[in-house]
């Protein structure tokens, strides 16, 4: 019988009920199978915060290194100012380069699109959101603007020292080559036929030309599986309006982050959009790509059902492949019958008949013992 030791990252806002609600599914499914799971409860973000002046304790991060796989709940990342994002600070210290976002259809989700099934493959530790930026009005940003315009060749920064800021974007060869193989490897490993890497070279052209120049010849070494490129404001509109003509997307950080998003609209929106983020030594973190909606705290009211796929995606990463494939099932088939789900998946979302985040769960694990 496999014992998997995991991180669980109960978050905040709505995450610690999340949190509840997937562990009890993940348990179940893998139980069917004669598996179990020794979960070491971590907390983070803004609760935590609060009580001691971390939203990242290091106990969390160490939990996250010594166990096999952890699931996080949602938290809370302030807008404009405050704690820089946990997410991205979990990403880069444990350098979770890989992110992946798969984007598939169920039955009974509102959507103006059928049949769907994208991946997206972002890069996650550089790019724009490497977090290396210059506040203005500060020395530090008037030395890099002036650095900068001693060393351009070309275009300069004309506004004033004191009133621009600035974000560096680093793209990499090494990580984009690590970045693009793991994209084909997926498709490879999951019978997938395609590979489009998504850039805007035409402007960038020193970095991301560089990600379209390595990913180039990295897919020479998949000959089995197509490769084509797409500039990324095209891919917005190509998704749009034919996107089934799509199967794995690879991107660097910023295009990963906003057309996963994008995609998860296809498929009825951020509710049903699981996510994980994976690195080499071992580390992975899977959750659900939705924030932490803490006006609905407590009211056990919000939609357990991306936080759970993510634990599906768990499942397979721990080689639990029966469970995860059951698990899946479990939560297509409730969702699809329409009774016990949250009012965001039923068709007038204010029915009086929407259940809450525990009792969808129930049903899911109901479902799973049949």
């Amino acid at each position: 019988m496999a014992r998997h030791k995991v991180s669980l990252i109960t978050g905040d806002g709505t995450g610690p009920e999340l949190a509840q609600a997937a562990r009890r599914c993940v348990d179940a499914a893998i139980a069917r199978f004669g598996g179990s799971i020794e979960w070491e409860v971590c907390e983070a973000g803004v609760d935590v915060m609060a009580k001691e002046g971390t939203p990242l304790p290091q106990r969390t991060l160490d939990s996250v290194r010594r166990t096999a796989a952890t699931l996080k709940a949602p938290i809370t990342t302030p807008i404009g100012t405050g704690f820089r994002s946990v997410n991205v600070h979990l990403r880069q210290e444990l350098d979770l380069y890989a992110c992946l976002r798969p984007c598939k259809s169920y039955q009974g989700v509102r959507s103006k699109y059928k049949d769907i099934d994208l991946v997206i493959v972002r890069e996650n530790t550089e790019d724009l959101y490497a977090g290396i930026e210059f506040q203005k009005g500060t020395p530090q940003a008037a030395k890099i603007i002036q650095a900068i315009n001693e060393l351009a060749t070309g275009k300069k920064i004309k506004t004033g020292l004191d009133t621009t800021g600035v974000s560096i974007k680093p793209i990499s060869v090494e990580n984009s080559d690590r970045i693009v193989r793991f994209a084909f490897d997926y498709a490879r490993a999951n019978r997938r036929k395609k590979v489009t890497a998504v850039h805007k070279a035409n402007i960038m052209k020193f970095t991301d030309g560089l990600f379209k120049e390595v990913a180039e010849a990295v897919a020479k070494d998949y000959p089995d599986i197509q490769y084509e490129e797409r500039l990324v404001d095209n891919m917005c509109m190509q998704l749009v309006q034919k996107p089934e003509l799509y199967d794995v997307l690879v991107l660097p950080n910023l295009y990963g982050d906003i057309l996963s998003d994008l995609c998860a609209g296809l498929v009825g929106g951020l509710g049903v959009a699981p996510g994980a983020n994976i690195g080499k030594g071992g580390c992975a973190v899977f959750e659900a790509t939705h924030g932490s909606a803490p006006k609905y705290k407590g009211q056990n009211k919000v939609n357990p059902t991306a936080l759970i796929l993510s634990g599906v995606l768990m499942l397979r990463y721990l080689k639990e492949t029966a469970a995860a494939a059951a698990l899946e099932r479990a939560v297509a088939a409730v969702i699809a019958q329409g009774k016990s789900v949250t009012y965001d998946l039923k068709a007038d979302r204010d029915d009086p008949t929407a259940v809450g985040t525990s009792q969808m769960a129930d049903a899911i694990i109901a479902k799973l013992q049949k």
